[in-house]
């Protein structure tokens, strides 16, 4: 497939998407987004692919969506039009998603990562939700999801003053899996990648939902959700072949089913 904004790439089973609008620090617009839902649809429907990675540059992971392509909307011309809504296909994808991030990751930018299923940032990654300044809100879900992963408090306090945080700090309030150095940023982030997709591919899918289904419900509902999935996995190979290894003092050979 031939892209403008971004960068496709599979690293044996780990798909890699590189954010690549560098004259914008990966700015999103309407036709980054398009080609990168394109990309994950790509990953979810390929057998080979088992988690995916995204990235930007060292600059920056995105600097947030393209204002200038905003600026100019008007209500009836983005209510009609949907504006926003192809935004959400990273949090839908079935797969996990690893956002890697390094250098300024700002409002949609942002909004983006954290549709990602854990973030691994690099020292110089800096977080924001600046919007207030521009005179709007953040409209792909950051209000929503940021008090989910920091709580109220501190997301108030980023979402209501525009102000940055750090990477140490990110990762202090559980916005954050892991920092490390500029350097070892894509590999830190591969390795995750390819560990997690030497899994059982339908085993991993189903761990990640009962997490998401935490975020949507009771406690109560939750355990008895998990469990019933739990029970589920005893229906299949994988759950065999992972116990019988385990047994044997083995490495399994699971085989998606």
């Amino acid at each position: 497939m031939a892209f403008q904004n971004i960068i496709v790439e599979t690293r044996g089973k780990v798909g890699l998407v590189t954010l690549n609008r560098p004259q914008a620090l990966n700015a999103l617009n309407e036709a980054l987004i398009a080609e990168l839902n394109e990309a994950l649809t790509s990953f979810e429907s390929n057998p080979g692919v088992g988690c995916a990675v995204l990235t930007g540059s060292e600059k920056a992971f995105a600097a947030g969506a393209d204002v200038k392509e905003m600026a100019e909307k008007g209500y009836i011309e983005s209510y009609l039009g949907k504006f926003l809504d192809g935004w959400t296909r990273v949090a839908e994808t079935r797969k996990p998603v690893i956002a890697a991030v390094s250098g300024f990751c700002l409002g949609g930018g942002l909004e983006l990562a954290m549709m990602c299923d854990l973030i691994i940032a690099s020292e110089t990654a800096r977080f924001a939700l600046p919007e207030i300044t521009l005179g709007i809100m953040p409209g792909a879900g950051g209000t929503q999801r940021l008090p989910r992963f920091i709580g109220k408090a501190k997301a108030m306090d980023l979402i209501l003053t525009g102000r940055m945080m750090d990477a140490t700090e990110g990762e202090r309030c559980g916005l954050v899996a892991r920092v490390v150095t500029a350097d070892k940023l894509l590999d830190e982030a591969l390795t995750a990648a390819a560990k997690i997709a030497g899994y059982s591919q339908p085993i991993v899918m189903m761990a990640k939902e009962t997490v998401n289904r935490a975020q949507e419900m009771s406690l109560s509902e939750g355990v008895r959700f998990e469990r019933r999935l739990f029970l589920s996995m005893f229906a299949t190979e994988d759950q065999k072949e992972g116990m019988q290894a385990f047994i044997e003092k083995r490495k399994p050979r699971f085989q998606d089913r």
